[in-house]
């Protein structure tokens, strides 16, 4: 089955002094009233398992008022390993422990895989592109360490081409040696994000048409630097994009930004062939985003060969009952799924069967 959270224990993080928790191996509910500390334990998961928050806090967010650190501890265990992880964090700043030794928060990312779907989610198709892009570009992180560090050097050379284009007379020779640079690197993370969302594309497609019944749902990515990228040899996307860099130069002095590249990409979703972010209702565009999540979860099971912790905050209350019963039964998969509400209402009898509820506040 892989690994499962077993525990994570809580001291002076966010509205908590002490909260321990177990989890099962299957469903467990956290139910409450709102403001009673479920999102702040989905966080704590979500640090523990990929050393991010959802929320981007800074490191003085996360420590109770009154208090000068916060910790947490979690417990791991599967196919025959135990994996204690921690993190520490002070208004300075946080640090992570694997098996009682420090480490980056980015080698926690291979560690287990977790999928976490929020109400904010639910704005992923009518809402901007660096949203889409964010969400492919966090699944790809979990999924494959080395595009983190693609991810994160190409970022850095668009920011330092950006502030030589702010400069009030650049050095054009810099700026080729900079538009080099990240033809390169854009030409990198390029080719791993398209061949990525390839994969979760045809998932999103399948499991789409299998909750909306008649309509047929086509993903697209949309790139700036060429019509389409597939197929392509990461050479091949050089030499477009240093093409692209060299036409669009003047409109870059101008604007004082680079325009194209991946940073500028998106990912567009059509119904029946027209663009669901204008066209599709709100229910189609939430069925979008449901099919989006449960692609995430079925292709990292096949990337890593075991499902991932799947963390759902909040999101029943936001879905009809059509939308809820699909969820649930994507959730009785036999994956451990970890799942906060203010009402166990939403859920049928059958979906709490053998689940573990924890009461808050």
């Amino acid at each position: 089955m892989g690994l499962l959270v077993r525990s994570v224990e809580m001291r002076d993080f966010r509205s908590f002094d002490r909260r321990d928790i177990d989890f099962c191996e299957g469903i467990t509910v956290l139910v409450g009233r709102n403001a009673s500390g479920k999102t702040n334990t989905v966080e704590a998961l979500q640090l523990l398992t990929c050393g991010r928050s959802f929320r981007k806090p800074r490191a003085a967010h996360l420590v109770r008022e009154g208090a000068s650190m916060a910790r947490l501890e979690g417990r791991l265990e599967g196919d025959g390993r135990v994996i204690d992880v921690s993190m520490v964090a002070t208004a300075e700043g946080r640090k992570f422990l694997l098996n009682d030794k420090p480490c980056r928060p980015a080698s926690l990312e291979g560690t287990l895989l977790s999928v976490l779907f929020n109400p904010d989610d639910l704005l992923l198709v009518k809402g901007s592109a660096s949203a889409r892009r964010a969400e492919v570009d966090d699944f790809a992180g979990q999924a494959n360490q080395g595009y983190r560090k693609v991810l994160r050097a190409y970022t850095r050379a668009v920011e330092q081409r950006n502030r030589l284009l702010k400069e009030e007379v650049p050095d054009l020779a810099l700026l080729d040696a900079w538009d080099e640079s990240i033809a390169l690197g854009g030409a990198t993370l390029l080719l791993h994000r398209v061949r990525l969302f390839e994969r979760l594309r045809a998932h999103i497609e399948g499991i789409y048409g299998e909750i909306s019944g008649s309509e047929q749902l086509g993903c697209e990515y949309v790139c700036s630097v060429c019509d389409d990228p597939r197929g392509m040899t990461r050479e091949e996307l050089r030499d477009t994009y240093l093409e692209c860099l060299a036409l669009g130069r003047a409109d870059d002095l101008r604007r004082q930004q680079t325009l194209v590249g991946p940073h500028r990409d998106d990912v567009r979703f059509l119904l029946d062939g027209r663009d669901a972010r204008d066209f599709g209702s709100q229910g189609q565009q939430r069925s979008v985003v449901l099919a989006w999540k449960m692609a995430e979860v079925a292709l990292a099971e096949e990337i890593v060969g075991s499902k991932p912790l799947l963390l759902l905050d909040d999101v029943m209350s936001e879905l009809d009952e059509r939308r809820r019963e699909a969820m649930t039964g994507f959730v009785k998969a036999g994956m451990q799924t970890v799942v906060t509400t203010t009402n166990l209402g939403y859920f049928s009898p059958e979906a709490l069967s053998g689940a573990e509820v924890v009461q808050y506040g």
